[in-house]
């Protein structure tokens, strides 16, 4: 195997950046609204089983091909499947993950700049100075202008590109650190506010309150598809992170921190949204745009709206911040290997490529919201660009790609691989690890994606 230059400077500096790299969007804004359109507590319920028991052991498979190549993700898989006399066509894992990761940071990061453009307006008191019956229409209008929000979007990504440039240590680790407390302290500030003037009874409840009956073939697809999404897993990055992992970690705790991390961070967004949501008599299943124009109705309504909202926006911008370097990373690692380009014009090239990705997801919100590519065909005929690169990409590319994980490290690779790479856990977790990866994630990831095309 090839060594890279780069490595995390501790250990601990590896969880905090897998923890920023996972805890994102996916879990302070996108676990919110499916939660509430999915039936609350049985949502929650098998989303917290499938992190642990599906998530994470992939998390593993994909730390230990990382860690054992020591490449970027679309030379890792192939590289360790030849170390063993298996065909480098294993590559197509880390192939898929990056585009995957480069199609999923195009829409991302259009949302992302509407989180931008939100702190802006809430912490300006442009949006708290509005009546409930307006808020909607000032979100509808403010999607309409397509130069307004790319924009906001080429401002995201700016910031994402100059911290990249820096290299793991000195831009996304030094990230990490400043946004890890930041997050954890905006957490909690508002989650001690809606605890103290939200409806905690209806909230908590619809949350929380044990509901079996509601566990339907939507409610399973709907939260094992989050658990993909929340975790990373599929995209190419934890491979990436995976390469500069200091020799003597724990891949199976490491792992286990993160989805620990994703499931807190979750709970801790919905004991926010969720009884501000009732209290001021708002929908919960309103869906994606739950966050933005839903809650700035409550925000322009409660006292102290312009700052809570401001500093509820800065927690998604701090969010999307980590997680975005991440799925630039892919492409990063793979532009310096194989094209020699140094690290600041190769995070300079990958935000480039973003962004021309991003044009049609963001048209799709104003001029070109009319227009489905695939119209008349069943399954895509109503789905903008927008949807269609959410749909490949999360649907497809990361499940397919998942999937193959599954069969090279649980199939395909000698049981001494896992061994070797799982070191420093006992023989039970490993033989636990590799039975899921075996048995249970295979199944769960092809009920996605049968889902996903029928």
């Amino acid at each position: 195997m090839q060594t890279g230059t780069e490595r995390w400077s501790s250990t601990f500096a590896f969880y905090l950046a897998a923890i920023g790299a996972a805890v994102g969007l996916g879990s302070v804004w996108r676990f919110p609204y499916l939660a509430g359109a999915n039936g609350g507590s049985a949502f929650i319920f098998v989303f917290v089983l499938a992190c642990l028991a599906i998530a994470t052991p992939l998390l593993v498979a994909e730390y230990m091909i990382g860690r054992r190549a020591r490449l970027s993700p679309p030379q890792a898989a192939g590289a360790v499947a030849a170390s063993f006399g298996r065909s480098r066509g294993w590559n197509a894992i880390g192939q898929l993950g990056m585009w995957a990761a480069l199609l999923i940071m195009s829409y991302y990061t259009t949302i992302a700049g509407w989180v931008m453009a939100y702190i802006w307006k809430c912490g300006s008191g442009e949006l708290t100075a509005l009546s409930r019956s307006a808020v909607p229409g000032y979100f509808h209008h403010f999607l309409a202008n397509p130069f307004e929000i790319g924009a906001w979007q080429l401002a995201f990504l700016a910031l994402v590109a100059v911290i990249s440039a820096f290299g793991v240590t000195r831009g996304i680790e030094v990230a990490t650190k400043i946004r890890a407390p930041g997050l954890l302290i905006l957490l909690l500030i508002l989650v001690v506010y809606a605890l103290c003037t939200g409806d905690v009874r209806h909230g908590l409840a619809f949350a929380f309150a044990p509901d079996f009956s509601r566990i339907t073939g939507r409610v399973l697809l709907a939260a094992v598809g989050q658990a993909f999404f929340a975790t990373g897993v599929g995209m190419g990055m934890m491979l990436a992170y995976g390469a500069y992992v200091p020799a003597g970690t724990s891949l199976v705790r490491s792992s286990l921190i993160v989805s620990a991390s994703i499931i807190i961070v979750s709970m801790l967004a919905t004991l926010i949204i969720f009884p501000l949501v009732y209290g001021y008599g708002l929908n919960p299943a309103q869906g994606p745009d739950l966050v933005f124009n839903v809650l700035p109705i409550a925000f322009a309504e409660m006292p102290g709206g312009r700052v809570i909202g401001t500093l509820f926006f800065l927690l998604l911008l701090l969010s999307a911040l980590t997680p975005s370097l991440a799925g630039l990373e892919p492409a990063v690692a793979w532009l310096q290997q194989s094209r020699g380009l140094s690290r600041p014009w190769a995070a300079l090239a990958g935000c480039a490529l973003i962004w021309l990705l991003g044009i049609g997801s963001l048209l799709s919100f104003n001029v070109g919201a009319a227009w489905h590519p695939f119209a008349g065909l069943p399954r895509l005929g109503d789905m903008t660009i927008f949807d269609l690169l959410d749909f490949f990409a999360s649907n497809i590319a990361l499940t397919v790609g998942a999937l193959l994980t599954c069969l090279l490290v649980g199939w395909r690779l000698p049981r001494r691989f896992a061994d070797e790479e799982m070191a420093e856990d006992s023989p039970a977790v490993r033989t636990g690890v590799l039975g899921l990866l075996r048995y249970v994630c295979p199944i769960a990831i092809a009920a996605v994606l049968l889902a996903a095309l029928l």
